[in-house]
């Protein structure tokens, strides 16, 4: 199997995390791509407080974007 994306899985998670990172926004929270994308630790961070939102479209975004950004092998 191979565990790279494909260029369409790779443009459908990067809209995922823009909308992410807008609906942060709406919230009061600045999210930068690069760095969630790229540092687990800063994702952890951003992918708690979407969970503490009381808006459930966040709560779910951020649950998806979890599996894709701390569980996908890189």
């Amino acid at each position: 199997m191979n565990a790279r994306l494909t260029a369409e899985q790779e443009a459908l998670a990067l809209v995922e995390v823009i909308g992410f990172k807008w609906l942060m926004a709406h919230e009061g929270h600045v999210v930068y791509v690069d760095r969630l994308q790229q540092d687990a630790d800063y994702a952890r961070v951003c992918l708690a407080l979407a969970d503490a939102s009381p808006t459930p479209t966040l709560r779910a975004a951020a649950a998806s974007l979890r599996a894709q950004l701390l569980m996908a092998p890189r």
